[in-house]
């Protein structure tokens, strides 16, 4: 995905600060998300989401809310019904942009602002929460020992998560007039409840307030031992996985409408990170990049990866080809492939001739297994067959590759 700045003016004039996350390819719809209490755009979950929901054809706005982050304004002026305000504003932007938002997602007291906004929202087809609060007055609790001098002094400094913030008395009555489930009921779109069971910031039981109070269809994932701000990047991934399964459901279908009519493959950097790049191959979309050992964010197979699969692909449609053609009943066919460079002299495989050459030589190991019994005569002809395979061959012969550089 390509990430845009960008910045929309809130309901009190001053400029949000924003980013779009845009997919490589064709869009089929656009999020909304909204970052949790104190946090900003630009939390580990929000990104995970962002980048997850692209492969889907999914862009996504994810923005500060006023006084955060690198958005306008004091922080200490805002309210649960500002946060609100905010996030009606950024669908409005959108919109304007031809870009109205079908999906809202929404972190912590983010996951509460969406709920209360949906029904303000036109053209909603699935609201996502991820350990949101039942009301918006629990995130009182996060500074119960100074609610009195804030309200006694009108705004007061609290310390939430390491880090100072002014919280003004107008903040607490907002949140204490809120009747979230109230709106919950009246939403009329899909809704996903996320919350880990062990969350210490937001209990569980404020899913089950949620889930409740919401009309079908309405779906919960359990995020098992995760912390509450998804700090580890297996949790965030695991939650974006789960959006993302989801949000499917809710996407017209995925085909190339807007994009160039290609036959052959095509590969394209999306310059997010060193090495990720959008793999087209007609309807089909997908990353290619290299692991995190090697410099790169393993958001996708790497290129030898992808050689190791067109090999075991080809190997299981060649023995099925062969089998439906015989009238053979195989079971499933299961390929695995491992790719190594080896010296020629290691290679056990190649003739005397090649082992007393110099350098390397690239060497595909593929193991085949097939469900069930397989006779003593089908299991001697496997390793035939599949050495027919046009990949095998394509691997074993000479290729040449022609590349024209174009300006």
């Amino acid at each position: 995905m390509a990430t845009e700045k960008r910045e929309f003016k809130s309901a009190n004039g001053e400029l949000l600060a924003a980013r779009f996350d845009r997919p490589d390819g064709e869009i089929r719809g656009y999020a909304l998300f909204a970052h949790c209490f104190t946090c900003t755009k630009d939390i580990l979950a929000a990104r995970s989401i962002a980048n997850n929901l692209s492969r889907l054809g999914v862009a996504v706005l994810r923005f500060d809310f006023t006084g955060l982050g690198s958005s306008q304004g004091e922080f200490a002026n805002t309210s649960f019904a500002s946060n609100v305000e905010d996030l009606v504003k950024a669908a409005e932007y959108m919109r304007d942009q031809g870009e109205a938002p079908s999906i809202l997602i929404g972190h912590s007291l983010g996951g509460a602002a969406v709920l209360a906004a949906a029904t303000e929202i036109a053209d909603v087809k699935g609201v996502v929460t991820i350990g949101a609060p039942s009301d918006a007055e629990h995130v009182l609790h996060m500074f119960d020992d100074q609610i009195k001098e804030i309200e006694e002094q009108g705004v007061a400094e609290v310390v939430l998560s390491g880090r100072k913030f002014k919280i003004g008395k107008q903040f607490i009555e907002a949140a204490r007039e809120t009747r979230l489930t109230d709106r919950i009921a009246k939403i009329r779109a899909s809704l996903l409840v996320l919350h880990s069971p062990i969350d210490q910031t937001v209990g569980i039981e404020n899913a089950t307030r949620i889930f409740q109070a919401a009309k079908h269809p309405k779906s919960f994932v359990s995020l098992s031992d995760a912390d509450h701000l998804l700090t580890r990047e297996s949790d965030s991934e695991f939650a974006a996985e789960m959006i993302s399964a989801w949000a499917s459901r809710l996407l017209p279908k995925d085909q190339p409408q807007g994009l160039e009519a290609i036959e052959h493959v095509r590969v394209k950097e999306t310059r997010d990170s060193k090495f990720q790049n959008t793999v087209q191959a007609g309807i089909h979309r997908l990353f290619a990049d290299e692991p995190a050992s090697v410099g790169g964010t393993d958001t996708g197979p790497s290129p030898y990866d992808f050689l190791s699969a067109a090999l075991g692909a080809c190997t299981s449609m060649t023995l099925r080809m062969y089998a439906d053609f015989k009238k053979i009943d195989l079971g499933a066919v299961t390929v695995d492939v491992s790719h190594d460079k080896v010296h020629y002299k290691d290679c056990q495989e190649c003739t005397e001739g090649e082992q007393s050459q110099k350098g390397k030589i690239d060497r595909f190991e593929r193991r085949i297994s097939i469900e069930g019994e397989v006779s003593a005569e089908i299991a001697d002809k496997i390793e035939e067959i599949a050495n027919k395979c046009p990949v095998h061959r394509t691997l074993e012969q000479n290729s040449k590759v022609i590349t024209i550089v174009e300006n």
